[in-house]
């Protein structure tokens, strides 16, 4: 079996790997993410990489170079994450999990020694789906987890907190960062595109020079519940109505305005009842832009919205924030060495910016940070028809193994 074949028939392997029958969905802390834990772990041994778990469950598998861990001796970053959103694709996040110690057992299979270490990084949580706060995985390995975010609950009121002490055996304490910046080389995420640029292009894969701002909120309407046949409509303070009008709002800002993107996309109507009139509804914001100020200016004309909205419909609206980011740019330098080996294999290269927030954001306060999109069929993601095909997937390994091999000689004694 090819290498590519090795990773494509990984990956389908993975994919089966879910906590709901008939569909893929992998969730922070779950048992289908302790399962995928369990099998990636095995395939990083068979790798040849020392596997650990740290306290966030982040599964970590270790590549010493040539020198072992001598004084001064650096390590290189490669990685995603290995949860999804709720009926999945295969290749969001296990690609870029997967894909790297493919790379290094290909390198081992040639007898080439790099000279520094790397470390390959499965990230326990990216998607934001079970407590609607994204990274929680690359924060904990970067040091940035927040005690204000271990109280966020998922939908059974399980918060980050009681999650992660019950996954370590009853203790949790907020872990430092794993690294410090000096000993890092860098940090490069293999993804799939998740947009048409690259199709459009007919190119397999392109090299990523920024990711856009995101912010994501929780969002609290209060009204009053009634009667659906004996409340007069005058009367009402329908919670859902106006949560319904401020989507609307949303909708028509994000239209307006060039670059930018708002989602309204969980949503959840108490009490729930066919006869009753909603009185109170709290559901998701997520809003992103390529450029910080514009993402700012969007939140405060849709704050300003909302206010309006529950004034005129006799609501109260409250806000959580749940995850802020700013835009990152990709470090010049390992974008220059990638696109290098991009144009080696595939004879050219293409710029993109990624509209998708991705572990790099995170990964970016640590270390400097790099990205290499590989095509996806009609740009599709978040979605079980997501693909990628074998062959664009051999040439995106073919990159990650020229990759290494310069950056080994850039790095070399």
């Amino acid at each position: 079996m090819s290498a590519e074949e090795h990773l494509v028939a990984m990956l389908d392997e993975l994919g089966r790997v879910s906590d709901e029958d008939g569909k893929l969905t992998r969730t922070f802390l779950s048992p289908a993410m302790r399962r995928a834990n369990g099998l990636v772990g095995g395939w990083m041994r068979e790798a040849g990489l020392t596997v650990r778990e740290d306290a966030v469950g982040n599964l970590i598998g270790r590549s010493e170079g040539a020198g072992g861990r001598a004084m001064g001796a650096k390590t290189l970053l490669l990685g995603s994450h290995l949860d999804s959103v709720r009926d999945a694709g295969r290749f969001d996040g296990p690609l870029g999990v997967l894909l790297p110690f493919v790379a290094l057992a290909e390198l081992k299979r040639r007898g080439v020694m790099l000279p520094f270490a790397v470390e390959v990084l499965g990230f326990s949580e990216e998607e934001g789906v079970r407590f609607a706060s994204a990274y929680l995985g690359s924060e904990g390995y970067a040091g940035k987890l927040k005690a204000a975010t271990l109280a966020l609950r998922d939908g059974a009121g399980v918060s980050v907190g009681d999650a992660l002490k019950e996954f370590a055996g009853g203790t949790f304490a907020l872990p430092k960062a794993a690294h410090r910046r000096g000993e890092l080389l860098g940090y490069v995420e293999v993804h799939i595109e998740q947009g048409p640029v690259l199709e459009a292009k007919r190119l397999a894969v392109g090299v990523v020079s920024a990711i856009a701002g995101q912010s994501r909120f929780k969002l609290t309407w209060t009204g009053k519940a009634g009667h659906a046949g004996t409340t007069p409509m005058a009367l009402r303070r329908d919670a859902l109505a106006g949560a319904a009008e401020f989507t609307l709002a949303v909708e028509k800002l994000a239209r307006g305005t060039a670059g930018l993107v708002a989602t309204v996309g969980a949503l959840t109507v108490s009490p729930g009842a066919a006869n009753v009139i909603p009185g109170g509804v709290v559901h998701t914001l997520d809003v992103r832009h390529a450029s910080d100020a514009r993402r700012k200016a969007a939140l405060l004309r849709l704050g300003k919205l909302a206010a309006v909205i529950a004034r005129k419909r006799g609501l109260k609206v409250a806000w959580q924030r749940t995850q802020d980011n700013g835009a990152v740019a990709c470090s010049p330098a390992l974008t220059a060495q990638l696109t290098r080996s991009v144009e080696a294999v595939q004879g050219t290269s293409l710029s993109l910016v990624s509209g998708a927030g991705h572990d790099g954001v995170v990964m970016s306060a640590l270390t400097p940070v790099a990205m290499l999109f590989v095509r996806c069929r009609d740009g599709l993601s978040h979605h079980p028809d997501e693909y990628a095909s074998p062959r664009d997937l051999g040439i995106a390994l073919r990159v990650m193994v020229d990759f290494l091999e310069r950056m080994g000689q850039q790095h070399g004694p």
